[in-house]
This record gives structure tokens, C-alpha cells and sequence, in this order.
């Protein structure tokens, strides 16, 4: 209802209201406190609500609400509302609830609903506020405002705000342990062209370990230890057979022997000759020797001959 001058469409989601400039003279030969904060009350229904003011530009006689403000008080334009002006406490906390299960799909609500509060300067009790976010326009109901007064209002300017959220309207809570008690039930049907059991038993793993174990090793025997005493065996080592390994339920540790590493697949050497077939016992200590002392006697005395011949002196000298 507003000339295409105003900034309506900031203002319709917003709680604050356009007065007449009259009204602003009014409130400045009184002695009120500041922000100017109204009572709005619709007197054949008796709802009330309160707002703040953002300007003085409206025409004489008239007042012009948000949408939602309309739809609270039960007004039709050109209604007459009474408008008092009010003394509302500093808000400390607040819990809204969202009337719409969409208002989950925002990634931040506590950031929005913070700018979104810059527009406001009050809080009502019951009351159905309106925001705009990514041209999406979301209902958020004030369920409880603290500190109570007889006003049921609370003021949200220039104060530290609590907020909490009550679930949306019509959100239901999933019920985790009904999905829990299906998956499991799903995991222990064997499925369709899939063995029953876990990684281990489907590669073997078992014939893979005692493979292993039955392969040469490098170092044999009995240790010695420096005092001269022969070590005693480990009586906690266990062996492969003795393992208790269960490859059916769900995926458990794996307990390997001490110095064994299981890497999911045999472990297969290349051979050195194709067309030999005759295995070679793999010896510990392979290939020749080197001193660490340098021999002094050169084997090869020729290849250092001097390039210069060798000239003999003679025997007699004559000087004439």
C-alpha cells in the first residue's frame, strides 16, 4: 500500500513500522525513552504486539505494518490499530521455532538469523515473524523471550542475545536404532554370488600365513646371549596353527606372530633363468670378498714403465 518511493521490500521483513511526521513531533515535548519502541494493539480482537519505528514518511493519519505484523494483530488495510509508546527490557534470550522443516536446508542459521535480527527492535511472545533468505521467505515463531515482563517483549537492540532452537514444525526424529538392527541384519544375509565372511577368508588367508612360515630362513638356531648362556625360547609366541582365527561375522583385528607382515597376497620370487627348472636354494651370504688393506705388492709393473728411455753414464770421462 506504500508509494514505490519507499524501500517496502526491505521493510516488509523487518519489525519496524512507518509513522506520519506528526507523530515525531509528538514524541520529541515528551519525555520518552530511547529507541522509540510502540505498542500496537487491535482493539475488536485484543491482540497486541510490539515494534520499533524507521521512519517518519508516512501520510497523516496512517501507519504502514509489515506483512506478518498484519496477519498477527488480524488487520485489513484502512483498519484502525492504536498506537502507544512503550518501555521494553533488553532482551537476554530468546527461543524461536521455525514453522517450516526448510529452514534445516541452511547451512548457517545462526548467521542468518543475526542479520536478519538487525531489522527488528523487538521481540513479541506468539508472534510469527517473517525473514527472506535467497528469495525464499521462512516463518519463525518467538515460543519464549527473557527477561518476562507484562509486555511479553523484549527489546534486541545493542544487547548480547541468547537464542535456541525448538525443532521445526512437522520435523520428525529418525529413529537411529530401528536402522542400526536392519543394517545388521542386512550384513548377516549372505548376498547373491558373495561368500559369507570377510577379506580374510575370501583370499585365503590361512594357507597364505603357513606358506610363509614354512619358507627357508636366513638364520637358524639357538641365540647365545654375551654372558655365555643359551636364551630360552619365547613360550608366548604362537603358532600359526594354533591360531583361533574366525573369518565368519563382522571384521576383527588381525593377530599376526612376532616378525610376520601380511600384505594380502603370496609373496612369489622371480626366477633368475626361464629355461632353468631346477630351484636354487637361496644361500645367506653370496659373491667374493673384498680386503679392507690395500696390497703393496703391484701385480702389473709394466703399465707404469717410465714413457722417457734410460740413458747409461759413461764409464771414462776425456776433457781435452
Amino acid at each position: 500500500m506504500m508509494p514505490d518511493s519507499t524501500r517496502k521490500d526491505d521493510a516488509n521483513f523487518g519489525g519496524k513500522i512507518f509513522l506520519p511526521p506528526s507523530a515525531l513531533n509528538r514524541l520529541t515535548m515528551l519525555h520518552i525513552r530511547y529507541p522509540m519502541l510502540f505498542e500496537l494493539k487491535n482493539e475488536d480482537q485484543g491482540l497486541k504486539t510490539h515494534s520499533g519505528v524507521l521512519e517518519f514518511v508516512a501520510e497523516e493519519g496512517r501507519v504502514y505494518l509489515p506483512q506478518w505484523m498484519m496477519s498477527t494483530l488480524q488487520l485489513k488495510p484502512g483498519a484502525i490499530i492504536k498506537i502507544t509508546n512503550s518501555d521494553v527490557p533488553l532482551g537476554k534470550f530468546v527461543k524461536i521455532e521455525p514453522q517450516s522443516v526448510d529452514f534445516l536446508d541452511i547451512s548457517d542459521p545462526k548467521a542468518v538469523l543475526e542479520n536478519v535480527l538487525r531489522k527488528f527492535s523487538t521481540l513479541s511472545v506468539n508472534d510469527i515473524i517473517e525473514i527472506n533468505y535467497n528469495d525464499k521467505i521462512y516463518g519463525i515463531k518467538v515460543l519464549e523471550a527473557k527477561p518476562e515482563s507484562d509486555s511479553n517483549s523484549i527489546c534486541v537492540i545493542e544487547t548480547d542475545l541468547e537464542t535456541d532452537f525448538a525443532p521445526p514444525v512437522g520435523y520428525v526424529e529418525p529413529d537411529y536404532s530401528k536402522n542400526t538392527t536392519s543394517k545388521s541384519k542386512e550384513s548377516a544375509k549372505p548376498s547373491a554370488g558373495k561368500p559369507l565372511g570377510t577379506m580374510a577368508k575370501s583370499i585365503n588367508y590361512k594357507e597364505l600365513a603357513q606358506k610363509a612360515s614354512q619358507e627357508i630362513s636366513s638364520f637358524k638356531g639357538d641365540g647365545v646371549k654375551l654372558s655365555g648362556k643359551a636364551s630360552k625360547p619365547k613360550s608366548a609366541e604362537k603358532k600359526l596353527e594354533e591360531l583361533d582365527l574366525n573369518f565368519d561375522g563382522p571384521p576383527a583385528r588381525l593377530e599376526l606372530p612376532d616378525g610376520q607382515l601380511f600384505f594380502g597376497f603370496p609373496l612369489v620370487p622371480v626366477p633368475n633363468d626361464e629355461n632353468s627348472q631346477e630351484e636354487q636354494k637361496p644361500s645367506a651370504f653370496v659373491g667374493q670378498g673384498q680386503s679392507l688393506r690395500q696390497s703393496k705388492k703391484r701385480k702389473d709393473t709394466k703399465s707404469h714403465e717410465s714413457p722417457k728411455p734410460k740413458v747409461q753414464s759413461p764409464e771414462v770421462i776425456e776433457i781435452d
